[in-house]
Formats: structure tokens, sequence, C-alpha cells
């Protein structure tokens, strides 16, 4: 074999095994939240998205982590990185827990309904599979105003057709033990308990887990 063949058969191989690299790529999955899933006053590997990471490797799935999340991050924060974060990364299933912190600073829940709206709309263009995760406020913010803000993560959910988490606390909201001082932030007791919460409606959403 001349060294010119050498060239173009290496040029051929190479060409060849691009697509096969891409398709043994971990599909990405994409936690898009605020201090809920970035692990607020938790020690590094604590948080129920790093619990997640270890589970999807256990039961067979291939996909890896990316927390995006941010401590502090509202919806109009979020929808002003949603697109970055989806070209950057390609998400295969994004989970979207965003909202809170506009619920406790009393947001207008038109602007949350609008950011969670662009942001849903943004994931589903993009091709990736959404889960939203939903939230609920303490009853001293008037009835009305926390009706409509619970409604909103599933009128989004409805409208986008993703997978709903109707509570990220639901089991553990009425029990002090699972939250840390400020009564806000989950505690690392409280990690795994959320991640069995998310863990029934996100799996649907993986697709068939490799064979172990």
């Amino acid at each position: 074999m001349t060294s010119l063949m050498r060239i173009v058969v290496a040029i051929l191989f190479l060409f060849l095994a691009l697509p096969l690299q891409a398709a043994r790529e971990a599909p990405k999955l994409l936690v898009f939240g605020d201090s809920l899933s970035a692990g607020f006053g938790l020690a590094r590997g604590e948080g129920w998205v790093d619990l997640l990471q270890q589970r999807l490797a256990r039961e067979g799935y291939p996909h890896q982590v990316v927390n995006a999340s941010i401590s502090g991050e509202t919806s109009s924060g979020g929808k002003a990185r949603i697109d970055a974060a989806l070209k950057h990364f390609r998400p295969a299933v994004v989970v979207l827990e965003l909202g809170a912190n506009d619920g406790l600073r009393g947001t207008s829940l038109d602007t949350l309904r609008d950011n969670l709206d662009a942001i849903a709309a943004a994931t589903r263009k993009s091709g990736a599979k959404l889960m939203i995760v939903g939230m609920r406020l303490p009853p001293n913010y008037g009835p009305a105003y926390t009706k409509r803000f619970t409604d909103t993560f599933a009128d989004t959910a409805r409208k986008h057709q993703a997978a709903l988490l109707p509570f990220l606390f639901s089991g553990i909201e009425d029990q002090p033990e699972f939250f840390l001082p400020d009564r806000l932030h989950p505690s690392a007791m409280a990690q795994a308990k959320l991640l069995d919460t998310v863990w029934p409606v996100l799996r649907p959403l993986l697709g068939p887990p490799r064979k172990k």
C-alpha cells in the first residue's frame, strides 16, 4: 500500500468513526434550577442531583447529569440563560426547577407564567424532553396567590406536554427535621427523599436502560 493510499484509508476511517463516537456519547440530563437543586447548605456530593447521577449509573442509564442550577435564581434569570444552556449542553432531558424564589418574593404571577412558558418552549423546540418541578407557598401569602402560583406549574406542563412533579417537598413539607434552620432549604437528610419523589416522574423520560 502506497503512502497516498494509507492517507486516504486513514481519512475514510476517521469519517466513519466520527458517527460511532457521537453515538457512544452519553445523553445529557440538564437540571435547570435554583438553590433547591444547587445544593445550598450541603457538602459537595450530598444534593439530590448528585444522588441522581449515582442512581442512573446503578439502574443502567447512560445519561450524564449536568447541574446548571444557581442559588437565588428566578424564572427571569432562567429565561435569560436557557438558550445558551441548551445550545452548549444539547440535553436529551431537561428538569426545570424554577419559581420558588419568584413566589417568595411575591413576583407577578403573569411574569412567572410567561417566563416558565418561554423556558419550556425553548426546551421543547430544542428536541429535549421536559420535566417541570412544581412548588407550593405557605398559606400566609393568601389563598388566591398561592393557588395561582401552584396552578402555574401544572398549566405550563399541560401546555407543553411536559411531565409534571406537582411538589418537590411532597411528604416532608411538615417535618422540620428535613430542613435547614431557615426552614426553606432541605437538609442533607432530605436529599434521598427528594430524589425518590423526582424519580418516578423522571424515569419514563429516560427511555430503556442499557443492559447491565
